[in-house]
């Protein structure tokens, strides 16, 4: 009896350690134990995911006065808001070992002792499931050059009041359309739309209503994905253009000739906050295509300030990803993930699964000659035909960009040749040696520090 108690008790203890432990799933997070007032200091996170390929999101949770700094995001969404430090995946990268890494930054008036505490959270087998981070314990030193009656306690910090600051319209989230005007030849108009970003790095969208009679055609897309469906013009970006400011553009085209569009309607959407902003996009008879940064800027600065609204619009809000099952079921739950970018997420990522002539990744170092990139889909085979390329060429997706790459050279002089056999055999004269380590495009100079290999002109 007791025997069989005993069996019965071991059972249950390794049935409650897969619960609190799932799969093969290991982090270990590496963080000083003291850190002076006013320094910084590094957070080392390492994640075995196992054969995870999920959404997932390691999050800690950080006291006032302690903020945070991506330094290696692992390929993941970093974010720091209401004292939470966040790397989201929509979906983890392909290989098992992820490092990520990130700053805190110590508020020069602090002491007194914290843990660090956070959580691993990520999808598996329709389920959501989540894993406690490791707590470390880390003591703040007062500064010596503060004086002793500002300093307090962590848990008691307040952040000292600032005056206000004065507006800098550079820094206004603005959209601006010029007037649309018709092309010298045809009936087709064109519509610029000059967009001020701010502080802005991720999701964003331009929604336009198109006149009736008219269809819409992207033209300038400054790396965002256009559609025009239901009389609707739409600009969507993952990730907002490096610029402060730029210019994008599409064609109005008739239905029947001599027509002219009236008023068009249209708003300009972002994330700040975790909310969705709306701005109305505003109409003026100014010259967009001049695009010289001074004229630019010179229209910013004069441009009225937009009232911004917080309300459902073009972005559609949905429960805490926390409680969705699968990408599929979004639509089912509220929070602060926005259905549409997910999607389109989604959609980019099963592109790369639906892929023709996908590149399939291989083990080890190795080297390709990248031939184009686009992003567009296209028929490769028909495409590259016509430049009698005497190797296979292959698709992958990377940094929304498909790009196309042919041979697989082990060494990098092979790699190189093979580039100048394509400058010299076909009309690609733009064509260069991409590197990979097992299936994850790195540095040509990652690649040539680790297999000690020579760098050739």
């Amino acid at each position: 009896m007791y025997y069989k108690l005993l069996l019965l008790i071991n059972f249950l203890g390794v049935l409650l350690a897969n619960f609190l432990f799932p799969g093969d799933v290991k982090i270990n997070v590496s963080a000083p134990g003291s850190v002076e007032a006013g320094q910084e200091v590094v957070v080392d996170i390492t994640l075995n995911k196992s054969d995870l390929n999920s959404f997932a999101r390691l999050q800690h949770d950080l006291p006032g006065g302690v903020t945070a700094e991506v330094i290696k995001s692992g390929n993941a969404e970093f974010t720091f808001e209401n004292q939470k430090a966040k790397f989201i995946w929509l979906k983890l990268p392909a290989k098992e070992v992820i490092n990520i890494s990130y700053k805190l930054k110590i508020n020069e008036r602090l002491k007194g002792d914290f843990d660090l505490i956070g959580s691993f959270a990520y999808i598996a087998d329709n389920e959501r499931k989540s894993l406690a981070l490791e707590q470390k314990p880390i003591s703040i030193t007062p500064s010596p050059s503060i004086d002793p009656s500002l300093i307090v306690d962590v848990d008691q910090f307040k952040p000292m009041a600032k005056p206000p600051a004065a507006k800098d319209q550079m820094k206004q989230v603005l959209c601006i359309r010029q007037k649309p005007y018709k092309t010298e030849t045809g009936d087709e108009y064109i519509v610029n739309l000059l967009v001020n970003k701010g502080n802005k790095e991720k999701f964003a969208k331009i929604q336009e209503a198109v006149p009736e009679g008219f269809k819409a055609v992207g033209m300038d897309e400054k790396e965002a994905i256009f559609t025009f469906k239901n009389q609707t013009a739409k600009f969507l970006w993952m990730t907002l253009p490096s610029e402060s400011y730029f210019v994008v553009s599409y064609k109005l085209i008739p239905k029947e000739p001599g027509g002219t569009p009236g008023e068009i309607q249209g708003k300009f959407s972002y994330i700040e906050a975790e909310k969705t902003r709306n701005i109305d996009i505003i109409q003026q008879d100014v010259n967009l295509n001049n695009t010289e940064k001074s004229h630019l800027a010179s229209i910013i600065k004069n441009a009225s300030t937009p009232e911004i609204s917080n309300k459902e619009g073009i972005f559609t809000e949905s429960k805490e990803i926390e409680d969705a099952k699968s990408y599929s079921d979004l639509k089912k739950h509220k929070g602060k993930v926005r259905i549409e970018i997910a999607e389109e997420a989604q959609k980019i990522l099963e592109q790369n699964s639906q892929l023709t002539n996908k590149l399939e990744p291989q083990s080890g170092v190795y080297y390709r000659v990248q031939v184009a990139a686009g992003h567009r889909p296209i028929n490769v085979e028909s495409y590259f035909n016509r430049y009698n390329i005497d190797k296979e060429v292959r698709t992958e997706i990377h940094e929304g960009w498909r790009k196309y790459s042919v041979g697989s050279f082990p060494i990098y002089k092979e790699a190189r040749d093979y580039r100048v056999h394509i400058w010299n055999t076909t009309s690609i004269d733009d064509a260069f040696v991409a590197a990979y380590n097992s299936g994850e495009r790195i540095t040509v100079q990652e690649a040539l520090m680790i297999t000690n290999h020579k760098w050739y002109r």
